[in-house]
């Protein structure tokens, strides 16, 4: 008899899975039709059976914000790998050196510094590093600041021993691709003319997915939050509600007034990120219900709005604002069809932040 969600204790993550395969299928199928590339980021969902499914569904390879997340995909068995991230410092550089020898690995690179520690870290082993420059096209992150900058810097990673200049990587901010096509466009002009064409022009970012083919330039496509979904990327008009697939289930615990419930499910258990948006999820059930404040353990909902109250011991499904922090914050989420539980998954890179 398989398991309901109402034997599961909380606060806990539920995994719809077959929304979240409809996901994965329903942008795989948008890529395809486009000639698109796809490189999930796996930050979202941080477990090797999502990422092979990605794999497995069409995807050229996964991109990892960290190296630790990158360790444990390869330990999985995953063989073709992007961490888009300055490493920094000789232990990191160490490990970087023995991932390399396991898989096909490229890493990113802003300044002659973090250059400079690839370069003495691979400048006496068989197998060369791939390294991209990372180019900032508007986030205000990391990057280079123009195309003149991407192309001194990969002068710099071809002219050194152990790397291989492998192209150009960014991170659009949400809603501003064609400032990041046009800033692109201008680097790969620059580059090839340099004699330095990029083999790779990778981009992302799930908020614009369904215009990534307005980028043809770009051979590679990085979305994250695409295989769940949230609160945000519903307001970015990604998908709806309806196509969420994973909610926080918690129980009330407390309702001291009319107007006022207490979740089980505070900071430590939903996102505090609120990303312009008012309240910190979504109650299925109770759209009208705000949940106003998180502390540690308790989330405080205002009722004041809402026709319908919860009882104590109601529990309820809460589509966060944002999935991918959700996910580094349990050992462990419930994989579910409807109301029952196919499976319970150890979130693999958890806490891999190092």
């Amino acid at each position: 008899m398989p398991q309901s969600i109402d034997t599961l204790e909380t606060p806990c993550v539920l995994i719809d899975i077959d929304r979240a395969d409809a996901n994965l299928k329903r942008a795989q199928d948008y890529a395809d039709a486009h000639g698109v590339h796809l490189r999930p980021h796996i930050k979202t969902h941080k477990l090797p059976l999502f990422a092979k499914r990605q794999l497995e569904l069409g995807a050229i390879g996964i991109t990892c914000q960290k190296l630790g997340e990158a360790e444990v995909m390869a330990d999985a068995g995953i063989e073709d790998i992007f961490l888009p991230y300055n490493l920094v410092g000789p232990e990191k550089l160490s490990r970087l050196r023995a991932l390399n020898e396991r898989t096909t690995l490229a890493v990113t690179a802003d300044s002659e510094f973090v250059v400079n520690g690839y370069a003495s870290t691979f400048a006496d082993v068989g197998k060369p590093l791939t390294v991209l420059v990372e180019c900032d096209t508007g986030m205000g992150r990391c990057g280079v600041q123009t195309p003149d900058d991407a192309v001194a810097l990969a002068r710099i990673i071809a002219s050194r021993n152990g790397l291989v200049f492998g192209g150009i990587m960014t991170y659009p901010a949400a809603g501003a691709a064609p400032a990041a096509r046009a800033w692109l466009g201008e680097a790969v002009e620059k580059l090839s003319a340099a004699g330095l064409p990029p083999r790779i022009v990778s981009t992302g970012g799930t908020p614009d997915i369904w215009s990534a083919h307005e980028t043809p330039i770009a051979t590679e496509y990085r979305p994250g939050t695409y295989i769940y979904l949230d609160r945000y990327q519903v307001a970015k008009g990604v998908g709806t509600l309806e196509d969420c697939a994973l909610t926080v289930l918690a129980t009330v615990v407390s309702r001291p007034t009319e107007n006022r419930a207490i979740i089980d499910a505070g900071s430590k258990a939903l996102t505090s990120d609120l990303l312009g948006l008012s309240g910190f999820g979504v109650i299925q059930g109770y759209p009208d219900a705000v949940i106003s404040g998180l502390s540690e353990e308790h989330g405080t909902i205002d009722l004041s709005g809402s026709a319908q109250k919860p009882a104590i011991g109601e529990r309820l499904r809460i589509v966060p604002n944002h999935a991918c922090p959700v996910s580094n914050l349990y050992d462990r989420v419930h994989l579910v069809s409807g109301d029952h539980v196919v499976e319970t998954a150890a979130v693999s890179a958890r806490g891999k932040v190092e």
